[in-house]
């Protein structure tokens, strides 16, 4: 049996490369390891195809005709539809320059040629269980109900729940404002690199919203997280429904967004050990024993708000 047949069936890789000997060994490896393969013999025309069938993963030759595989790459990042696909870079260019700029493009990968096989096949498997992975956590994100998005740079939105877009709807937050003055507010907030837990106060709308700050993705987008400035906060929530103190309540907060008492302790500028006895006295206040349950408590909180 090939080794490689435990790859996910039905993979949909697109190979951009303008050799035809390598497209031959690259199509005759991918097909042996039951994977479906599209053809694209430069940037261009790859960009078409990822467009009408979106793939799994993209492999990129970088020096071809008419578009680049450098220039493809970032064309492919910029289009919200096709950003998430991994890209690895296939090319004979091996110079420490020619790689930093394939990363740089956006590439999660560069493989030098030759290509082998087996180790093309190897990286594959490593960034198509990422790239499931990371669509998994999405999918459990918009199931949770949380208000939260993904922005760039330059301010536009990356990624958003659906509750996300339901509260700018709410707020009438018009394609036009969202590309225009939300950009633009969101770009010069980042630009001096809020700390995480900063709020900033969106202007420009009736209905009063708010983005706070919550880190950054591994594709080095803003995660923010869309604030309701009727609905209280969560700490304010867990507050007046578990009667905890202000800083209980900033320990619980972070306790049900999955943090460990080392991160809570660098957010809050206090020491992992007074996190602990924060937690000493949550515990008995929630009638629960461990930190799964008090967020199970905490999340209910906001379920119901």
């Amino acid at each position: 049996m090939n080794t490689t047949s435990d790859l996910v069936r039905s993979e949909v890789v697109l190979v951009a490369d303008d050799s035809p000997d390598a497209l031959s060994l690259i199509h005759d490896t991918l097909e042996a390891a039951n994977m479906d393969v599209l053809v694209a013999l430069e940037g261009k025309q790859a960009l078409t195809i990822a467009k009408r069938i979106r793939p799994d993963i993209i492999l990129l030759d970088a020096i071809m005709p008419t578009m680049d595989g450098f220039e493809a790459c970032k064309a492919l990042k910029a289009d919200p539809n096709l950003s998430s696909i991994p890209v690895i870079f296939m090319t004979g260019l091996s110079d420490t320059d020619d790689i930093v700029r394939g990363l740089e493009a956006g590439g999660v990968d560069y493989l030098t040629k030759p290509i082998q096989p087996n180790e093309l096949i190897a990286r594959m498997r490593v960034h198509l269980n990422n790239a499931r992975q990371a669509n998994n956590a999405q999918s459990a994100l918009d199931s949770m109900g949380q208000y939260l998005m993904t922005a760039t740079e330059q301010g536009s939105i990356a990624w958003a729940t659906p509750q996300t877009y339901a509260l700018l709807a709410k707020a009438r937050a018009s394609q036009v404002w969202q590309t225009t003055e939300f950009a633009q507010q969101i770009r010069s907030w980042l630009s001096h690199v809020p700390d995480t837990g900063n709020t900033l106060k969106l202007e420009g709308l009736e209905y009063p919203l708010s983005i706070k700050m919550m880190g950054y993705t591994e594709q080095k987008e803003a995660l923010l997280k869309l604030e309701d400035g009727v609905r209280p906060t969560e700490v304010e929530l867990l507050k007046s429904e578990l009667n905890l103190t202000d800083r209980e309540s900033e320990v619980l907060r972070w306790i049900a967004n999955g943090k460990t008492n080392r991160e809570i302790a660098e957010i809050l500028e206090m020491s992992p050990r007074t996190v602990n006895k924060h937690l000493e006295q949550i515990f008995p206040k929630l009638g629960v024993e461990n930190r799964t349950a008090a967020a199970g408590v905490a999340l209910r909180v906001f379920a119901k708000a």
